[in-house]
Order: C-alpha cells, then structure tokens, then sequence
C-alpha cells in the first residue's frame, strides 16, 4: 500500500468515524427532546400556568407559582451577577494588568464549583443568619454562577472587536474610557448580549443551590425574603413523588424548563448571527 493509499484509507475512516459520532450524538439529543416532549405536552394545560398546586394527594393544579418564582430567581442572578462579570470581562480585555492572570484564573476555578457547593456556601454565608430560606439567597447562589460565563464571554467578544476600531477613537482625541464605552462595547454586543443570554440558560435548570437557599413554597411568595417555588426543585419534589398525576406534572414541568433553554440558547445563535457580516 502506497503512502498516498494509505492516507485517503486514513482520512476515509476518520471521516466516517466523525460522522457516526456526529449522527450518535444528534441521534441522543433528539430522542432526548421528544421523550420529553412525548410525556410533558399530554399535561401542559392552562391550568398549569395559572394554577397553584393542588393539595398533595389531589389530582389538578399548577406550577404557576414556581414559573413566578424561578423568573424572579433569574432577574435577582441577572441582577446580582451580570454586572460584576460584565465590568470583570472589561476589565480583562481593555486593561489586564498583573491581577488579569488571578481575575482568569477565579473565574474559571468558580466556574468549575459543583453547584451544590455553591448552594452550601450560600447557605451558610445568607440563610443561616437570616434563620430561614430566601428568595435572595437563591438569587445570590444562581448570580454567583452567572459571573464566570459572563466575564470570559464578554472578555473574549471584546478581545475580537478590530484594534482600528480603538486606534482611530483614540487619535480622535476620545479619552480611553470613552472609547472603550462609546465604541469597543458597542462593537461587541452582540456577542456580551448573547453570552448573559448563555449564563443565565445554564443556571436555569440548576436544582442543587435552590434546595440549599431558596427551598420551595406551594403558595404564592411575596418579596424576596420568604422561600420560593421554582421549577427545578417542582420537578425534582414531584418526580419522588408517589403520585401519577404529580409525575405528569413534572413532566410538563420539565417541558417548559427545556423550551425556555432551548429558547435563550436559539436567541443567543441568533444574535451572533445577525452580528456576522454578509
């Protein structure tokens, strides 16, 4: 056998194992999706939207109170977490210095944090001196998780922003914090926008830190100082749960979970699609 033979039965084989590995893992995904979709959309119902839960045992009711509580859940994180990785990934394109290499380095060992590490912590540090589950302490635990993704999605969409763009500013006369506000964070927003759009999908399914600080509530909560319904730990209480009808549930429940993660991750491909040039 040739060389030249040799290297087309290589890149043959190579090629036929990418694309079964390929076809492997959307075969995985798809089946994933509509067994999903196969048990939840048989229990998605508008009483399921508006509803509180039903008294345990009883059949009926709804989610509507954790739908409620894990929007709040998402704005205190977006809230709490978005601007310190949003102004850290600034820091670490535009500035750097001899902190950036530290700055990198706790976002990426925060990133890799078990998240039911990050829920005892929380626990610990905001419900133990509280005396009781929060609203709060659960923003705080998923706002924590947010801030690694952000900082190095932003660092890097910044970092691709063209050099001319600063230089020209610059020589403008616009001072560098001008610059960076009024041309290189423009340049790039897409890309940030689509990357807060990914931090905040990866912690909307999280379970283990809500169990930790948040809790659960099968009524209505007000505020942001009592403990709150939302959907993962629905699902996770509902799934254990001795109940058919409460297993539907979790099902529609999960239904609605993994369309809004699919639906934040379409809108994020969206963006930085509309952000390539033609």
């Amino acid at each position: 056998m040739t060389t030249r033979t040799r290297r087309r039965v290589v890149e043959r084989t190579m090629f036929a194992l990418t694309g079964a590995a390929t076809a492997v893992t959307l075969g995985i995904l798809f089946f994933l999706l509509g067994y999903v979709a196969w048990q939840g959309a048989a229990a998605v119902s508008l009483d399921f939207f508006t509803h509180l839960p039903a008294p345990v045992g009883e059949r009926g009711g709804g989610m509507a109170n954790a739908l409620v509580g894990s929007a709040k859940l998402l704005a205190l994180a977006a809230a709490m977490g978005i601007p310190i990785g949003f102004l850290g990934g600034v820091y670490l394109a535009e500035y750097g210095g001899r902190l950036a290499w530290l700055v990198r380095y706790a976002a990426d060992a925060l990133n890799g944090v078990p998240s039911i590490v990050v829920g005892i912590t929380v626990y610990a540090l905001v419900v133990v001196p509280m005396g009781h589950f929060s609203t709060l302490a659960g923003g705080i635990a998923l706002g924590l998780m947010t801030i690694p993704v952000t900082l190095r999605t932003t660092e890097e969409f910044l970092r691709l922003v063209p050099a001319d763009l600063r230089d020209g500013a610059l020589a403008l006369g616009a001072p560098r914090w001008v610059t960076i506000v009024r041309v290189v964070i423009p340049a790039g927003a897409r890309g940030i926008a689509a990357g807060i759009l990914l931090a905040l999908a990866r912690v909307a399914g999280e379970t283990a830190p809500l169990l930790f600080t948040a809790f659960s509530n099968r009524y209505w909560s007000p505020g942001v100082r009592q403990p709150t319904a939302s959907l993962p730990v629905m699902i996770f209480t509902y799934a254990i749960a001795p109940y058919d009808d409460w297993h539907r549930q979790a099902w529609a429940a999960a239904l609605v979970l993994l369309a809004v993660v699919l639906g934040a991750n379409l809108l994020a491909r969206a963006a930085l699609g509309r952000g390539r040039p033609a």
